[in-house]
Order: structure tokens, then sequence, then C-alpha cells
């Protein structure tokens, strides 16, 4: 059965995907960053529905009020990332546009890629480490000014249940520059759609967002490793059956990803 649901819902994100992104790469160029951000995060959050609908997922957020209120209150975002399910979700609860900060190989996925490549978001080349993160910098203070969020995923890529990857202090290092506080996010969605899983079970994704951390006057590494506790306590708390040692495991990414 959930097979069934699986094969269901990736045929109708294919079917869906493919007229809004045309639909993205057709408006852009007329329409302002705001109507663009906004055909976007539709589809995101149609992705999300379609997910309860068909594979039986559901979210449940928490800390909610952790979020900052003022409309220009400056925030970076740092996410426990295990699987795709957070790159639609985030978007969909969040009161504020979000700009991510990707590898720039994304953004050469058909359709989705090309659409994502419309908005004004943070695509970098992580072979080239000090020019991307001053990229991160320059734009993140840009947009942060704007009222736009900066959503980083410090782990690099997606993990799987049970253990942890290698924080990055990137994240950290441009609240730090921009003044913005860090705002830890923990999300257990590998326990629904585990990391290149092609079945997906149905169940419930916890979301905890964290008490804003400031930045100011940290050092990167600290400021880091304050959120990385946080997130990944949340996890152990979460997601108990995850961590039978009350702890994480360490991911040593594969080479060849």
């Amino acid at each position: 059965m959930n097979f069934i649901r699986s094969v269901l819902h990736m045929l109708w994100m294919i079917i869906t995907v493919i007229p809004w992104a045309l639909l993205v790469v057709i408006v852009a160029p007329f329409a302002s960053q705001k109507t663009v951000y906004k055909l976007c995060a539709g589809w995101l959050t149609h992705a999300v529905d379609s997910g309860r609908w068909i594979l039986g997922i559901r979210n449940r957020v928490t800390g909610f009020d952790n979020l900052p209120k003022g409309e220009l209150d400056p925030a970076v975002l740092l996410v426990k990332h295990q699987s795709t399910w957070e790159t639609f979700a985030m978007v969909a609860i969040s009161p504020h546009p979000l700009a991510f900060v990707f590898k720039k190989e994304l953004l050469y996925i058909p359709f989705f890629g090309w659409a994502m490549g419309r908005l004004d978001m943070i695509h970098i080349d992580r072979s080239r480490r000090t020019e991307a993160f001053n990229k991160v910098v320059q734009q993140g203070e840009r947009l942060l000014a704007k009222g736009v969020w900066v959503i980083m995923f410090p782990e690099g890529t997606r993990i799987p249940r049970g253990y942890k990857g290698r924080y990055q202090s990137g994240g950290a290092r441009l609240a730090i520059e921009t003044g913005a506080p860090v705002i830890p996010v923990a999300v257990t969605s590998a326990k629904c759609w585990p990391r290149k899983a092609f079945v997906k079970t149905p169940g419930i994704v916890d979301i905890s967002i964290g008490p804003a951390i400031p930045s100011q006057g940290r050092r990167p590494t600290e400021l880091m490793r304050e959120a990385e506790a946080w997130i990944e306590a949340e996890m152990v708390r979460l997601d108990p059956e995850a961590y039978p040692e009350g702890e994480a495991k360490l991911f040593v990414k594969d080479a060849a990803e």
C-alpha cells in the first residue's frame, strides 16, 4: 500500500511541477520577486498538502512563537536535514519569505531547478569555499534587510535517521556578520520520508522551532555548537527510537555523493 501511495505521489508531483515551473519561468521576467515567491511557495505548499492527502504525512509544529514577530526582524534558520520534506514544509509553514542557501547544481534539475533559479536565493559553488561564503554574506545581508529570512542546512546534506552530520559554521558566521539571531529547528522527517527512499510511510513529522540564539559578540564555532546541541538534543527527545544510546552517531558522507 505504501508503495502504491508513493507511486501516486511521485506521479502527482511530476504532473503538477511541469506547468507550475513553466508558469514561473514565463512570468518571472515581468513580475516582482514577491509575486514569483508566492507562485513558488504555492506549489511547495501544495506539495506538503499532497503529501498529507496521498502519503498520509502530517506536520506537527511546536515553538512557532520563537520566530521573530516584526516584519523586518531578521533571522537565520538552521534546520536539521533528513529528507526533501523539510525543503517543502519550511516554506509552507513560514510567516516570512525564505531564501535558501543551496548548491548551484540544483538549478540544473529540469523544471524544478529552472523555477527555483528565478527566485532571489543564494546558490553557491561549494568548490570555491571563500568565494561562496562571501556571496552568502553579501546576499544574505541584503535579503535580511528586506525582511527575508535566510535558511540553511548546517549539515550540508540529508542525514539518515539517528545520525548527525558535521555541522558547518557558515550559518553562524552569516548571523554574526549581520547581527541576526540564529533559530535552531529540529525536524523528524526521516520517520516518514527516509533519506533517498522512494517508499514513504504515513505518520507525523515533528518540526520543533527553538528559542532564538543571539549572535552579537559570539564566535562562529561557539554559536554553531550551541545551535547543534539544541537541535540534536531535541531530535533525541522527539524521536527516541532512533537514538537507542541517547545520542546521534556521526554520519560520514560517502565520497561519491
